[in-house]
């Protein structure tokens, strides 16, 4: 004896299948995922079977309760802290007023239904409850610029000094300040800075962006490639906030019209610890700070979590073995080519291997590595730095960046003399590498007999769990790149859903996309006769090299990443 399906259905979505709003096939297969609060909601909406709008008058209508314009809230009045900030994410309720006689709470919500929710909240406040309805998607949003906002963490101190205390958090430099940053040593800044960038590492953020504005002060991360606003301090706090960072930098806090570069360190624990590098860029309305997060253990992740089909892994580490040669990487800035030049040493980072690195700065620290920062105001350039390795007789080279001629003829020497170098360029695919390189005035002669293999990658969004199957006309797959031979239907492309776990985008960290070339004899043949960057790529491709959109349509067929964004990181 099957159950009845609607028995499986929350009490909302229930309610749409007996008032016929909804299908019974439509509302259960709107109900996916963990069961999170509203996810219902979201799919419904994202499906477009019902607007946001739609929903909240059938509930207000059927529950009896209010309906609210969330977009009409006011933030500056709403009550602070009544709701742990964890039920107002997890079950996205926000409180719009408080009456203490009687004890009384306003909640907005988008589903009376949820019991659940109720109790909890009740629970952790101890005071009754009253219900308006709001817009699913306005909903979301009034809580997105309320929960992280800094007035509220500048009030609650308390609780987050706890938190940070218990993670025995601090930056360096705080027991390195001189007296004349006494004024902006307050411990709300201090504590705010810490729990920015606390969050910032947990969710696995690749910067943090300060940004002062004419009429407002926000901070941003990006995560997964993409920026995400968190807070919006006080207009006035601007200054202080820039001081701190630059105290806790090593930076000249009395300079304000030029950009400073410099380095500081979160001390989680006496075993982890992140460093980050900051750079200040001044602006109209004053002083944009980028934290950038270098953890030194992305560099230990191993090839195998990089994202290299098989037969790609196998070239780079056939090429990486090899005792002389040159090994190039190329991509846009954030295209994780640091990650993987740090991966080739740590392979190659061994008791009886002299391994030493010129970089502009050096980002990921690994022990046996002997690391230079180059800094040309002191006349050590990348090249004067290639200079100085080859009279220490080193094994590997590598090389933060190809920047110009002398810097490309010293590399392309020690490669020819055995050494293995391992550099990057700024480029788009890996045959324009080569002829990059022939552009800078390096001989053709001399990039043919060096080189070994060019590696070219971006970084595209993976797929988060709740990832659901989509439908794709055959007309845009073969005319995004797929085959024919592609389409033989043993195969489904998926798309981003949504859940509490990817906080409603779909995607769930990042995956390389590859191009992987090595320099064979035909190759080497077409650089020698003068060949450009389409002769290279024909001969690529006939030796079976994929390149960069084939092998992210690659990861399309396999599930990890979605159409969508393999056309975004592979714009051609």
């Amino acid at each position: 004896m099957t159950a009845n399906p609607q028995t499986a259905l929350s009490g909302l979505a229930r309610a749409l299948v007996q008032k016929k709003r909804l299908s019974e096939a439509d509302a259960i297969a709107c109900t996916i995922g963990d069961g999170a609060t509203n996810a219902f909601l979201h799919e419904v909406t994202q499906r477009k079977l019902l607007s946001a709008h739609d929903i909240a008058v059938f509930v207000s209508e059927t529950f009896g309760y209010p309906l609210l314009d969330a977009t009409a809230v006011n933030r500056d009045h709403l009550p602070q802290n009544v709701i742990d900030a964890n039920l107002v994410r997890k079950h996205q309720v926000i409180a719009l007023s408080r009456r203490t006689n009687p004890n009384h709470l306003t909640l907005a919500v988008a589903d009376p239904s949820n019991m659940r929710m109720f109790d909890e909240i009740r629970f952790q406040t101890g005071m009754q409850l009253e219900l308006v309805i709001a817009e699913i998607d306005k909903l979301v949003k009034l809580i997105e610029q309320t929960a992280y906002s800094t007035k509220e963490t500048l009030e609650n101190l308390s609780s987050m000094e706890g938190e940070l205390g218990a993670m025995d958090v601090a930056l360096e430099g705080d027991a390195e300040e001189d007296t004349g940053a006494t004024d902006i040593d307050d411990a709300p800044i201090v504590k705010f800075i810490q729990k920015v960038l606390v969050d910032a590492i947990n969710d696995g953020a690749s910067d943090v962006h300060f940004e002062p504005y004419e009429k407002y002060y926000r901070i941003r991360v990006r995560t997964d490639g993409i920026l995400h606003e968190v807070a919006q301090p006080p207009l006035v706090l601007k200054e202080k906030i820039a001081a701190r960072i630059k105290v806790i930098s090593r930076l000249d806090i009395s300079e304000k019209r030029l950009p400073q570069d410099g380095r500081t360190k979160l001390v989680l624990s006496k075993s982890k610890s992140i460093d980050f590098r900051v750079s200040t860029l001044p602006t109209l309305h004053g002083e944009k700070i980028v934290m950038r997060i270098l953890d030194s253990s992305s560099a230990t992740l191993g090839v195998d979590a990089l994202g290299y089909e098989p037969d790609q892994k196998q070239m780079l580490l056939e090429a990486i073995a090899r005792p002389y040669g040159m090994i190039l990487v190329t991509g846009p800035t954030g295209s994780g080519k640091t990650v993987s030049l740090y991966t080739c040493l740590n392979i190659l980072n061994k008791d009886g291997v002299n391994i030493a690195t010129a970089e502009d700065p050096a980002e990921i620290n690994l022990a046996g590595i002997n690391q230079v920062n180059v800094n040309e105001k002191a006349g050590l350039t990348f090249a004067s730095a290639l200079r100085a390795f080859l009279r220490q007789d080193p094994d590997v080279i590598m090389v933060g960046e190809i920047r110009d001629l002398e810097t490309a003829e010293i590399a392309i020497k020690a490669a020819q003399t055995g050494h293995l170098v391992l550099s990057t360029l700024h480029t788009n695919d890996a045959p324009s590498t080569l002829e990059r390189l022939k552009n800078m005035g390096v001989a053709p002669f001399n990039i043919a007999s060096s080189v070994i293999i060019i590696t070219a990658q971006r970084l595209a969004r993976r797929l988060c769990t709740c990832k659901k199957p989509v439908n794709i006309p055959i007309e845009s797959l073969l005319q995004a790149g797929f085959r024919s031979e592609d389409l033989d239907g043993n195969w489904q492309p998926y798309g981003p859903a949504g859940c509490e776990r990817c906080k409603g985008s779909g995607y769930k960290g990042r995956v390389g996309i590859y191009q992987v070339m090595p320099v064979g004899e035909e190759l080497a043949r077409i650089i020698m006769t003068g060949g450009n960057s389409m002769d290279i790529a024909a001969q690529a491709e006939a030796d079976g090299v994929s390149d960069l959109r084939r092998s992210g349509l690659l990861k399309v067929r396999q599930g990890v990443t979605s159409l969508e964004e393999v056309l975004a990181v592979t714009n051609e």
